[in-house]
């Protein structure tokens, strides 16, 4: 596996088109919270991972996204600007750059985590894709981050605009009653991360129908993203 990680670390250093000055910062980005559970190095220190690098990360791909909507919608009004910036921004859209990138097979993870599909959990992948940004702003400074941000998520911003509801919750119990069905009910499926910069997975569901996962940076937000995956997927919107 160390052969396969290390080929697929170097294929993503050439997608992100950034050539590190400090490599050490790039292996922190890929290195999940869970390689330093249940003791850590030789020396009793804990590995350094990647969540102080999220945090930072999630900033910068703000102050990017938002710089490059109002340079490419200069005639939008504030909540068309808001709505875009949080579909570019989310969890879902994190982890669909950290598949293009290849993120998953370059990831340092416990055995424990890998064992669970760690490589393939869009929560792991988009905490680590804010991370690689981090990083990269760190060792080249804001003009390498958008040079890295600008091929990152190039596929993201060429999609047209997902279908935006104001209250998918309300939405989605109006369509739940219409159907002559219970209110939907929502559950925690998963949190992981630090305290400062949780990801929850929640499950959404109308009796009746399949239900449906969605990751969000809070309880709230993923129960969100969960309703308007919902209705998506039965055409509702």
């Amino acid at each position: 596996m160390a052969n396969v990680r290390a080929e697929a670390v170097a294929a993503l250093r050439r997608r992100l088109g950034h050539e590190f000055s400090d490599p050490s910062l790039l292996e922190r980005a890929l290195t999940h919270a869970s390689v330093g559970e249940g003791g850590g190095q030789a020396d009793g220190r804990r590995p350094a991972d990647n969540e102080r690098l999220e945090f930072l990360g999630d900033r910068v791909l703000g102050l990017l996204v938002a710089d490059r909507l109002t340079r490419d919608f200069p005639s939008a009004d504030e909540g068309q600007l808001s709505a875009r910036l949080h579909a570019l921004v989310d969890k879902s859209a994190c982890a669909r750059v950290g598949e293009r990138l290849g993120v998953g097979l370059a990831l340092r993870l416990s055995a424990g985590e890998t064992k669970t599909g760690g490589r393939r959990k869009a929560g792991v992948i988009a905490d680590a894709v804010e991370a690689i940004l981090a990083a990269v702003y760190r060792d080249g400074g804001l003009t390498a981050a958008k040079a890295m941000f600008d091929i990152a998520w190039a596929e993201e911003f060429a999609s047209p605009p997902e279908p935006a509801v104001t209250n998918p919750k309300s939405a989605l119990q109006e369509w739940a009653q219409a159907q002559g069905r219970p209110l939907p009910t929502y559950r925690v499926v998963e949190r992981t991360g630090s305290d400062h910069a949780p990801t929850f997975v929640v499950e959404a569901t109308v009796v009746g129908f399949d239900p449906v996962k969605q990751t969000g940076r809070s309880r709230q937000e993923a129960e969100k993203a969960a309703a308007t995956a919902l209705l998506k997927r039965e055409g509702v919107i």
